[in-house]
């Protein structure tokens, strides 16, 4: 399932060159994942409050062309594989004239919120996703 969003460049997002700043790009792929989940039903808040926590272990991101202030970019989201104890995300950033400006992986990782081991995908979680991606 791939989700698609929408939003625009803020002016504090951006250097003294006028373009993204390279960390501002996790904050993007962290709204639109978060937006994947609410699509398919899940609050990331939610999943918090019931002792999941998913923290980044890895992201490798390109960057194929600058946004800039004020560009409305659209953030796709797609899940890579059905999660086991991590989850892995694909993400691409294209600008208002659909040119490709950035890609992703992002690999999370489900932890106990208070033993802060790791556990596998919650059922109700997997289930969800299962159904979303047949």
């Amino acid at each position: 399932m791939i989700h698609s969003m929408i939003t625009r460049v803020r002016y504090a997002e951006t250097d003294q060159m006028g373009v993204v700043h390279h960390g501002n790009y996790a904050l993007y792929f962290e709204m639109a994942r978060i937006e994947w989940l609410r699509q398919i039903g899940v609050s990331y808040k939610e999943m918090e409050e019931s002792g999941v926590i998913l923290p980044v272990v890895n992201m490798t991101t390109n960057y194929h062309y600058p946004l800039e202030y004020d560009d409305q970019i659209t953030i796709t989201t797609r899940l890579v594989k059905l999660p086991t104890a991590s989850m892995v995300f694909h993400f691409e950033i294209f600008n208002e004239n659909k040119k490709l400006c950035s890609s992703a992986e992002v690999t999370l990782v489900f932890l106990d919120h208070q033993s802060r081991k790791p556990m596998r995908c919650p059922v109700e979680l997997f289930e969800l996703i299962k159904t979303v991606a047949a």
